[in-house]
């Protein structure tokens, strides 16, 4: 929902009470305009409405009561306090009330006034409420009713900033809703209102701040929760619509999928299978593919991409694969090209580290047609890099780009199929928001002969006893990860770094074992002339930053010793643990660490109790929530307001089905109501949506 013109854009410091003074304490809470008024929802609310006379007040419990001043004073405790207190009441039954350290209150309230205070009543010597909310009775009904912003209702606490106080913003709120809430202007179709029972935006507004009743707020909250959803996944519908013109039509020949499982020692999984049949059907089609494979670690995502690549180089056509890391990268490319070239099929690898003349050989090959299938990093994006006929493009762990850098490769080709690859697996409730507009295909089932991982937690004093496990495991011929949150030990902070690390463990622990080291900011040949050795077994131990987390496949690393494991998320914990495991023995994740918050040791209680990577994004959604865990900045969405896409999943899911059948009707929100609804996503998305 959109405010009219004149409210919207009226400036925080014309409502009645603000001024230029305030409307700067405004501004740091994000509020300039009513409109940002209006949108600033409270953080949670408190029931004031058990109203009580003085008589039927209940020592122990919070309860409001109404009545006269009888008496005030003022003055200092021995102790240097300011105690401000009142009496209230009649002759036959008084309260008392007490401030401390707040001498504005002798100007605020006078003997004589009426007064309703609500707070929690004590007895001492008599009676008292502490510091209680207060409001000045105006105007009383002959019922005895009254309008208060601080009691007798369900009353809004907002988040502040320092010297913005909460009655201050509720009277301030209060008088933007007097003077501009008729302006308020209803973006969701008459229609979908009616069917869905929502109410209108302006009563929506009014009872989000200053509810009538539980029942009004829990229908305010669903109408703003709708709307948030409904326009978020119009976009979706709109995207969606926007790809699906005439696409690239491949023709699945012979007995394709039984021959490419023949290059393989083993057997695919039955959900392999399924995800093969699914592209297969895409990719046959008259429209672009448009498709997101996930899987959890090491399910087989790549053979399933593979198997793309293959089809679209079947039907003359060329593949991409695009890589967030160069290891990664050269990784996919020996993997493929050792697949692939025995079928005659020309694999050419473009990445940054290569020289200059090595790369503008693998361009103009690109641009000619002979290679088949590029494999590369950001490399792949540039101006130079043109394709002669581009078929499908493959992005592997795709939440690493933005959405720019997709788009980008993507207009390489001409209407190319395009096929999305992550292995951090997403709850329905994520891939409805972020990928709304694609189709999903899921591999949840790990290929046969893998051995499960043993996780577990430990603290500093098992250090030796993990020392010894990891040297009888290389005894074994075994090798081990381990990984440090930083490359260098910085300032006071007591955090192993990777660089100090490997000195010590190579000097003090394993001398007698061979180690080496990697992280972020060697050069790129160095790291791969350092994991390929690592790789074909020249080391035992390879200590390390995350940059091992994606992508790393090396089938003899049985153990992986995460250092400080409470510094991480959940799903980067999962990604590490999921680079070993990937051969047939036994395999062991150790999380050294010091939880000292709820939600660090909420992390590494999950992570040891399951290797479920779906159970793992779910919980990692629960708590980090849908914005850090997958990043709405890549995504291109604006953070959500006012929906939580766990609790109101329900909610999503009937605001998607209203959101695709109006954009099937409507592609181009040109009919009636509809034209409301372009407005609100042009406002929502500030000019940067092209409808």
């Amino acid at each position: 929902m959109q405010v009219k013109k004149e409210a919207k854009d009226t400036p925080v410091r014309y409502v009645k009470g603000v001024g230029p003074i305030k409307a700067g304490l405004f501004e740091r809470i994000g509020i300039l305009n009513v409109s940002d008024l209006f949108y600033y929802l409270p953080r949670r609310y408190e029931d004031r409405t058990r109203i009580v006379d003085i008589k039927d007040a209940k020592v122990g419990e919070a309860q409001g009561i109404v009545g006269t001043i009888l008496k005030t004073n003022s003055f200092k405790a021995r102790t240097g306090t300011y105690i401000f207190e009142l009496q209230v009441g009649d002759e036959n039954n008084k309260i008392s009330a007490v401030w401390y350290n707040q001498p504005f209150m002798s100007k605020v309230l006078s003997k004589g006034e009426r007064v309703v205070l609500y707070g929690k009543l004590d007895k001492d010597q008599h009676l008292v409420m502490t510091h209680p909310a207060y409001e000045v009775i105006d105007e009383e009904t002959e019922e005895g009713t009254f309008s208060s912003l601080e009691v007798g209702r369900i009353v809004p606490f907002y988040s502040l900033t320092e010297n913005l106080g909460q009655r201050e913003i509720r009277k301030v709120v209060k008088e933007a809703l007097s003077a501009y809430s008729s302006s308020l202007r209803d973006h969701l179709p008459t229609k979908i209102r009616a069917r869905k029972k929502l109410v209108d935006s302006k009563f929506a507004v009014e009872n989000i701040h200053f509810p009538h009743s539980e029942e009004n707020l829990e229908r305010a909250y669903k109408r703003l929760i709708f709307e948030e959803f409904f326009l978020l996944q119009v976009v979706m519908a709109l995207r969606r619509n926007r790809i699906k013109g005439k696409g690239i039509k491949h023709e699945v020949k012979g007995s394709l999928l039984g021959d490419f499982e023949s290059l393989f020692s083993f057997n695919l999984t039955s959900e392999q299978k399924k995800c093969i049949k699914e592209i297969e059907v895409d990719m046959a089609g008259e429209k672009p593919m448009y498709r997101l494979l996930q899987g959890d670690v090491g399910s087989g995502k790549t053979v399933v991409a593979m198997y793309a690549l293959l089809l679209t180089c079947q039907n003359a056509h060329q593949g991409v694969l695009m890589a967030p890391t160069e290891i990664l990268a050269r990784q996919h490319y020996v993997t493929v090209s050792k697949t692939l070239m025995p079928l005659g099929v020309n694999v050419r690898l473009l990445v940054s580290g290569m020289d200059e003349k090595g790369k503008e050989t693998v361009r103009e090959e690109i641009s000619k047609g002979e290679a088949d299938i590029v494999i590369g990093t950001h490399a792949l994006i540039q101006e130079g890099v043109l394709f002669k006929d581009l078929g499908l493009v493959v992005i592997d762990e795709e939440h690493r780009f933005g959405v720019d850098q997709r788009k980008i490769l993507r207009k390489k080709g001409t209407s190319s199929d395009v096929l999305v690859m992550t292995a951090t697996p997403i709850p329905r409730s994520l891939v409805l928001t972020f990928f709304g507009d694609m189709d999903t295909s899921t591999l949840e089932e790990k290929p046969a002969g893998r051995e499960s991982i043993s996780t577990w937690w430990a603290n500093e004093e098992k250090r030796e006893d993990i020392y010894s496990f990891v040297r009888d495991e290389v005894k074994k011929g075994r090798q081990a990860f381990i990984v440090c949150p930083r490359i260098k030990k910085t300032g006071s902070m007591e955090l192993r770094s990777a660089e100090a690390e490997y000195e010590h463990l190579k000097n003090d622990i394993f001398k007698d074992l061979r180690l080496a080291l990697i992280h972020g900011r060697m050069k790129t040949e160095e790291k791969d002339n350092i994991m390929e050795s690592f790789r074909r077994g020249e080391y035992d131990i390879l200590v390390a930053t995350t940059v091992v987390e994606v992508g790393v496949d090396i089938p003899n690393v049985s153990v992986m010793l995460v250092e400080h494991a409470e510094r991480y998320g959940l799903a980067q914990l999962h990604q590490l643990r999921g680079r070993i495991g990937r051969g047939r023995h036994a395999s062991y994740c150790i999380l050294l660490g010091r939880a000292e918050t709820d939600s660090s040791i909420e992390r590494l209680e999950a992570i040891s109790n399951t290797t479920d990577g779906f159970e793992i994004a779910q919980k990692d959604l629960d708590i980090r929530g849908p914005g850090e865990l997958l990043g709405t900045r890549q995504s291109g969405l604006p953070e959500l307001k006012f929906g939580n896409i766990a609790r109101d999943f329900s909610i999503m899911e009937e605001a998607r089905l209203e959101a695709f059948s109006l954009v099937k009707e409507d592609p181009d929100l040109v009919m009636g109501q509809n034209t409301g609804v372009k407005a609100a996503l042009l406002e929502m998305f500030k000019g940067k949506l092209k409808i």
